[in-house]
């Protein structure tokens, strides 16, 4: 065989397109992309189970089990599942939940650039599961598989479960751990951004992360660290000035300090300042959630207009676009 300059080295072993070269041997490449996950549907039923399991992860959620699992089953899921199905009947899609019907698309744009990976698609909670879907690929032939969590910037709250699982189900698995300066990641949502700041005149351009409690920073997680390279490679990207940008965090759960700025009190705030038109991105999520087209869209979209604003744009996550697939390959 002709060994082509495409290539990249994995533990000392050649990547040739579709397949890692290892003496004689081909070995075909899996690919699995994890999101977080979604219930089944926006029902009550579906929905309780869901938030149970993704509460119930120690990554998330940092308090002594015992003591939690009273909180979680005495007053947290009796009071947050209807509301959360209510949320979930607002955004849910013909298809099913936005969440799942992007990252099938994200999977099948992904299999159609590189027709001989075999390329699967997971959940962190819920299903598909990533023992299920890495067994599925094993079984369809995937020698070498490589496990993409659908998360730029790397948080013990998201990534460090996929890790945690995948590894339990295929100690033999490689996992990408982080993407968030990566040039290919800032360039596609760049361009996005770009266009809709172009179109219109606004006054400022909010990067909205999902934020995390204060504390797992100061335990070690490089989520805030790994969030502002981000925002300072889209600042540069966009050549924007510090004053035409601002980046803060959205999703606070529980009473504990999280990071800030607040999205919502930032939005509150801005209009108070003279800023009232702003543009919205969330560089954290690659494909639309609850967080984006619920907690933005249209809460966030409420508080802002509530608060004196005047034009509220949402940049949508690159969910089926093209540039993402391409991103990932």
């Amino acid at each position: 065989m002709n060994i082509s300059t495409k290539y990249r080295t994995i533990e000392n072993r050649f990547v040739l397109n579709d397949y890692i070269f290892l003496g004689d041997e081909y070995m075909t490449t899996g690919v699995l992309l994890v999101n977080l996950g979604t219930p089944a549907s926006p029902s009550s039923a579906d929905v309780k189970p869901y938030l149970k399991e993704f509460l119930s992860d120690p990554n998330v959620i940092h308090v002594p089990k015992p003591i939690w699992r009273v909180i979680l089953n005495g007053f947290i899921l009796p009071m947050r599942t209807w509301r959360s199905a209510t949320f979930y009947r607002e955004i849910w899609l013909e298809d099913g939940s936005p969440l799942t019907v992007y990252t099938a698309k994200l999977a099948e744009n992904l299999q159609k650039l590189q027709p001989d990976w075999l390329v699967e698609y997971a959940m962190t909670y819920g299903a598909p599961t990533i023992p299920d879907q890495l067994h599925q690929l094993r079984e369809n032939g995937a020698d070498d598989i490589i496990v993409v969590p659908l998360f730029p910037q790397y948080s013990t709250t998201t990534t460090k479960t996929i890790v945690e699982k995948a590894t339990a189900a295929d100690s033999k698995v490689q996992i990408i751990l982080s993407y968030e300066t990566h040039p290919a990641y800032i360039e596609a949502l760049a361009e996005k951004i770009k266009a809709d700041w172009q179109a219109n005149s606004y006054d400022k351009l909010m990067l909205s992360y999902h934020g995390i409690p204060t504390s797992y920073v100061r335990q070690g997680d490089d989520y805030l660290k790994q969030v502002t390279a981000t925002t300072e490679a889209l600042k540069t990207a966009l050549q924007l000035d510090d004053n035409q940008i601002v980046q803060t965090f959205q999703s606070k759960f529980g009473p504990t300090p999280w990071l800030k700025p607040y999205t919502s009190h930032v939005l509150t705030e801005l209009p108070i300042y003279g800023d009232k038109n702003v543009l919205v991105a969330t560089p954290g999520f690659v494909i639309d959630s609850l967080e984006t087209l619920n907690e933005l869209k249209i809460t966030g979209a409420q508080t802002f207009k509530a608060a004196g604003g005047d034009r509220f744009g949402l940049v949508s996550p690159l969910n089926d676009n093209p540039a993402l697939a391409k991103m990932y390959e």
